[in-house]
C-alpha cells in the first residue's frame, strides 16, 4: 500500500513539474516573440490597418535579424486587415481623412503643375486598394476606380466610401463584369480613360493599376520621371512569338495594322489618350480585338506603334520588353535565377508575391511600380514600402515651395 502511494506521489510530482516547465517555456516564447504584434491600445489602432513592430530601415538594409523577424511573423498567423474596419472608417469621412492622413497633405508646386491620372481596376482586398491610393496620393491627382460588378457587396461599399470621402476619387460611370483574359478587362480601363478625359483635372499622364500593385517611388519622384518622357509613352511592346500569334483571330486586323504584344499595363500621355479616343483606326482595331484572347495584352502594345500617334514607337524600333518598360516590375518563376533573385514570398500562378526581404531589390531596380503584394502573405513588405516611400517624399519635398490642403468631410 505504501509502495503504491509513493508511486502515485512520484507520478503526481512529475506531472506537476512538467506542467510548470511547459508554462515557463510558453512564457519564454511569448517574451521572445512579443515584438511580432503590438496589441490594440485605442480605437484609432482598431480602425487602422494592422501595424507591426518591425524596423523597416533594418529590413531595407537586409539585416538578418530583422528579416528573420519578418519570416517568423509570416510563419505565424498574421492579423488580417478587416474590410469592415474600412467600411466603418469611410462611414465617417472626417475620421477617415484624419486617421489615414489625408486631412493634411502637402504638395509641391512641381506636383501641383503636373497632375497624374490613375485607372484602378480592382475586385478584392479593400484595404490594399486604399493603401495603394494613399501611397500614390496627391491632391492634384485624379483617381478612377473600376470595381468588378461581381465583387462582394462589402468591397463595393468600401470603394464607394473611398470615392465619397476623397474629392479626387470617383467610381467609373460604366462598370463591367470582368472576365479573365476577356474583352471586359480591356473595356474596364477604357471606361476609366473615357471618364478621366471628361474630368476638370488636366492630367499629364495616366497610369493603370490593379489592387495588388504598389508604387516604388513617391509622387514627387514619379513626376520627375514622367517629365523625362517628354510626351513619350511607357509600356511593353514587342513582336509576337508563334505561340502568341495563335491567340489572334484568323481574320487579319483592319487597316494593315501590324500586331505587337505586351502587357495590360501602361503609362500614356494625355495627348495619346485624346488621339486614341477619337481615332477611327483605333476604334476599328478595338472592335477586331473582341475576337481575340486577352486583348489587353496586344491592344496597347499595337496602337502605340501606329504611325502618327502622339509619342509613337516606330514599327522599326526594337522590341521594348517588360524589363525595359518601367511600368511594372513582376518576378516570374521561370526567370528566377537568370534575371531575378529568389522570391522570398510565395509564387501564385508563376508570379511572385513579394516578401519583405525583397524591399531593397524592389526599390533599387529602377521601376516605378511592382506587382504582386498581399498583406495576407507578407504584411511587412507593404508596411516597409509605405514607410520608406514616406521618408523619400520628405527628402524631396522640403526643397520646393509647398501648399498644404486641409480636406473637410463632404456634406
Amino acid at each position: 500500500m505504501n509502495r503504491r502511494l509513493r508511486r502515485l506521489r512520484k507520478k503526481l510530482f512529475l506531472t506537476l513539474s512538467l506542467s510548470v516547465l511547459t508554462f515557463c517555456v510558453l512564457l519564454l516564447i511569448v517574451d521572445k516573440y512579443k515584438f511580432i504584434i503590438e496589441p490594440f491600445t485605442s480605437l484609432e489602432e482598431y480602425l487602422m490597418v494592422q501595424r507591426y513592430n518591425i524596423d523597416c530601415s533594418a529590413i531595407y538594409d537586409r539585416d538578418p535579424v530583422e528579416v528573420g523577424k519578418s519570416l517568423l511573423l509570416r510563419q505565424n498567423e498574421t492579423i488580417k486587415d478587416k474590410e469592415i474596419n474600412l467600411l466603418n472608417l469611410v462611414s465617417n469621412c472626417s475620421l477617415f481623412l484624419r486617421f489615414r492622413g489625408y486631412d493634411q497633405v502637402c504638395v509641391s508646386d512641381k506636383e501641383k503643375n503636373f497632375p497624374i491620372a490613375y485607372s484602378l481596376v480592382v475586385h478584392k482586398h479593400a484595404w490594399m486598394v486604399e493603401r495603394l491610393i494613399r501611397a500614390t496620393y496627391s491632391p492634384s491627382n485624379i483617381y478612377c476606380i473600376h470595381y468588378d460588378r461581381k465583387s462582394l457587396t462589402r468591397f463595393i461599399a468600401a470603394m464607394e466610401g473611398l470615392a465619397h470621402c476623397l474629392p479626387n476619387v470617383f467610381i467609373a460611370s460604366k462598370l463591367e463584369d470582368v472576365k479573365y483574359a476577356g474583352f471586359s478587362r480591356l473595356k474596364a480601363d477604357l471606361n476609366c480613360l473615357s471618364d478621366l478625359l471628361q474630368s476638370e483635372v488636366k492630367w499629364k499622364y495616366v497610369i493603370n493599376l490593379c489592387g495588388q500593385d504598389f508604387p516604388l517611388k513617391p509622387n514627387i519622384e514619379l513626376v520627375s520621371e514622367l517629365k523625362k518622357l517628354n510626351g513619350a509613352n511607357m509600356l511593353e511592346t514587342r513582336r509576337p512569338t508563334m505561340f502568341k500569334r495563335s491567340r489572334f483571330s484568323r481574320t487579319p486586323p483592319p487597316h494593315d495594322i501590324q500586331l505587337f504584344i505586351g502587357s495590360a499595363y501602361f503609362v500614356l500621355s494625355r495627348e495619346f489618350v485624346v488621339f486614341m479616343n477619337s481615332s477611327a483606326v483605333v476604334k476599328d482595331f478595338l472592335a477586331w480585338t473582341k475576337g481575340t484572347y486577352s486583348p489587353d495584352e496586344h491592344f496597347w502594345a499595337t496602337i502605340v506603334r501606329l504611325p502618327g500617334v502622339p509619342g509613337e514607337v516606330p514599327r522599326s524600333h526594337p522590341d521594348i520588353p517588360e524589363l525595359m518598360s518601367k511600368t511594372r516590375l513582376v518576378k516570374w518563376s521561370l526567370l528566377e535565377g537568370s534575371l531575378y533573385p529568389p522570391c522570398t514570398g510565395v509564387y501564385v500562378r508563376g508570379v511572385c508575391i513579394y516578401g519583405a526581404a525583397e524591399i531593397n531589390w524592389l526599390l533599387n531596380y529602377g521601376h516605378w511600380f511592382a506587382n504582386k503584394f498581399d498583406t495576407n502573405v507578407d504584411p511587412i513588405a507593404v508596411q516597409c514600402l509605405e514607410e520608406t516611400l514616406e521618408k523619400r517624399k520628405n527628402v524631396f519635398q522640403p526643397v520646393a515651395p509647398q501648399e498644404c490642403f486641409n480636406y473637410h468631410s463632404p456634406l
